[in-house]
């Protein structure tokens, strides 16, 4: 009941973000406590029911499911149910609960920057003297970092060629910086005179946002002529494992560098990406 309370308190202060997609959601609050994060999300999926029902019976959840499915992919259907059978517990009306839609997992890869792309955009970025979106990119691809756990590192990460990072169930995960990484990032940082603290700052030297880097992204792509569909934070963390497992057949290594929980999730980039099934069906098939 307290939790309850709680929720129906904070959607005063929460109305604004019904303005925004649920991406836009997870990306604000990607940096906050997971607590946080899931208190957003219930709010976001029950002011979004209140909006269309004035009580909870089966038939209107039911309702509700179905325009879910007819106006949002699978995957944010789930991301809403979920939160609203979180609510539905902290009420005592587990029996209403309603079941996760399949999400059918795709036999290809979508929207992942290429190795040529991405070897592009770096001698852009360093050409240019974009030495910050410089070290993201590089950040993001040599380490397999979420755009989230990149914010966190610091100075002193660097220095010692590794964060160790902690999940909700106390499991470490340590995102390694590669030599070569290493010592360019941190003759990048003598150059600044920085010897502590977060290393990617915004122009008020505050720890620069996950929205921040995703919309940025978008404009560089745009000005050094890269599709912008496969430019933003989460498709540097795919081409580390595709060129990982191009050069090293260990998925059950790449699972544990990339925070994995289970080995199937990983399983997906020994698949091609689309570009890459496009090219060879053009190229074999000419009957």
């Amino acid at each position: 009941m307290v939790f309850h309370c709680f929720l129906i308190y904070a959607f005063q202060a929460c109305d604004h973000f019904l303005n925004f997609s649920i991406s836009q959601v997870t990306d604000i609050f990607a940096d906050k406590p997971k607590e946080i994060q899931r208190c957003i999300f219930v709010m976001f999926a029950i002011k979004q029911y209140g909006q269309q029902y004035d009580d909870v019976t089966q038939k209107k959840l039911r309702e509700y499911k179905v325009w879910l499915i007819e106006n949002y992919k699978p995957k944010t259907v789930n991301l809403r149910l979920r939160a609203l059978n979180c609510y539905l517990e902290s009420i005592g009306k587990e029996k209403l609960k309603l079941p996760f839609v399949r999400v059918q997992q795709k036999s290809y890869l979508e929207n992942v920057i290429s190795e040529a792309d991405y070897e592009y955009f770096k001698s852009c970025l360093k050409k240019d003297d974009e030495m910050f979106w410089y070290f993201v990119i590089r950040f993001l691809a040599a380490t397999g970092a979420r755009v989230s756990e990149l914010i966190q590192i610091k100075a002193e990460h660097v220095k010692l060629g590794h964060l160790d990072l902690y999940s909700k169930g106390g499991k470490l995960r340590r995102i390694y910086i590669p030599k070569e990484l290493q010592n360019k990032a941190l003759s990048w940082l003598a150059e600044k005179q920085q010897k502590s603290g977060f290393i990617f700052l915004n122009k008020y030297g505050e720890r620069i946002t996950t929205r921040g880097i995703s919309g940025q992204l978008k404009k560089l792509a745009v000005r050094y002529n890269i599709n912008p569909a496969v430019v933003y934070p989460h498709s540097f963390r795919h081409r580390l494992a595709k060129s990982f497992l191009e050069r090293c057949n260990d998925i059950a290594f790449l699972a544990d560098l990339m925070g994995h929980e289970s080995i199937e999730t990983t399983r997906i980039y020994l698949r091609k990406t689309a570009t890459e099934q496009r090219e060879i069906v053009d190229t074999i098939v000419d009957w």
